[in-house]
């Protein structure tokens, strides 16, 4: 699909966007907050934004998993099961979302935006111990990550963070473990709605390629710091990021 508006100017955009999307999923998730609005305030159409995102996203989440996997951030083994989870949870919501009055994105994505925001604000500093676990391996894979894939098939936005949140507060994983594993989750849900959107048609595939070399810069330095960066950092750069783009969003 081609975009008739595409200049310049708005590629440079894009292409920005997507390096400092690409650099802040690999650290803390929630990249999909910045590149989804940035899609839509261009003036392209809710469902084909969806689809697009989730084109140039692949290749952020793709290349932060490799480099978490090569670095040994984190194990096959940790993943091999919950990453079918993902996918299939992240297809049933893609093709949810295909039969959705899309104009109530328009509404919906500020308020996850809040959402995201506020909780990071007002919940106590992260550390980086252990905790124990408060549901069971099988009921976290049959149940909580299918439905945060659902919501990425959905919607998308902050769905690296999600799974960060959930791993760390229902599996017990540490910040930088829950934050390794939350991109290889992220990078099969990313994988499962794109084939969806890509059998639908809903995906530009200039726009898509533009922003994918962008996210694959952001990738590879936010790969490179993330296990260098205090963790506060981290948590504090999703606050920001989120009211940053909450304002842009209501005011665009």
């Amino acid at each position: 699909m081609e975009f008739a508006g595409l200049t310049i100017e708005i590629a440079l955009f894009l292409f920005t966007v997507a390096i400092i999307a690409g650099f802040l999923d690999t650290l803390a998730g929630g990249g999909g907050l910045l590149t989804l609005p940035a899609l839509m305030m261009t003036g392209i159409p809710p469902l084909i934004a969806l689809g697009t995102n989730k084109l140039q996203s692949c290749v952020g989440a793709g290349t932060a998993s490799v480099m978490m996997l090569r670095k040994r951030r984190v194990r096959w083994h940790q993943v091999k099961d919950l990453m079918p989870a993902a996918f299939i949870g992240s297809t049933i919501g893609t093709i949810i979302i295909q039969f959705i009055n899309t104009e109530a994105l328009t509404f919906i994505i500020p308020v996850v935006i809040s959402f995201i925001g506020i909780y990071f604000l007002i919940t106590p500093t992260v550390d980086e111990k252990n905790k124990s676990a408060k549901v069971s391996a099988s009921r976290y894979k049959n149940m909580v990550v299918p439905i945060i894939g659902g919501y990425d098939g959905i919607l998308g936005p902050g769905t690296g963070s999600f799974f960060t949140l959930a791993g760390r507060s229902l599996r017990g994983q540490n910040f930088l473990e829950a934050t390794a594993i939350a991109k290889t989750l992220n990078f099969s849900t990313n994988i499962a709605s794109l084939i969806v959107f890509l059998f639908a048609g809903q995906v530009i595939w200039l726009v898509g390629i533009t922003m994918m070399l962008g996210q694959l810069i952001g990738a590879w330095l936010g790969s490179h710091c993330l296990f260098k960066i205090p963790i506060n950092y981290l948590r504090y750069l999703v606050v920001i990021m989120c009211f940053g783009m909450l304002i842009k969003y209501m005011t665009a």
